[in-house]
């Protein structure tokens, strides 16, 4: 799977989050602190399950 495609799902995923927060009346200051996080583990497990195997020696 290739990173932009990580990248897309994830931000999906966020936008859904967001959506229920806003919905649940939660301070927009906190929403985009939760957003912030979650795209932040979105980058780093998207580089771990993305990167090519290094090659045996």
């Amino acid at each position: 799977m290739s990173f932009a495609l990580y990248l897309i799902g994830f931000l999906l995923v966020i936008a859904g989050v967001a959506w229920a927060l806003i919905t649940a009346g939660v301070a927009l200051v906190k929403i985009a602190i939760a957003c912030l996080i979650l795209l932040g583990i979105a980058v780093l497990s998207g580089v771990v399950k993305t990167r090519p195997k290094d090659p045996p020696k």
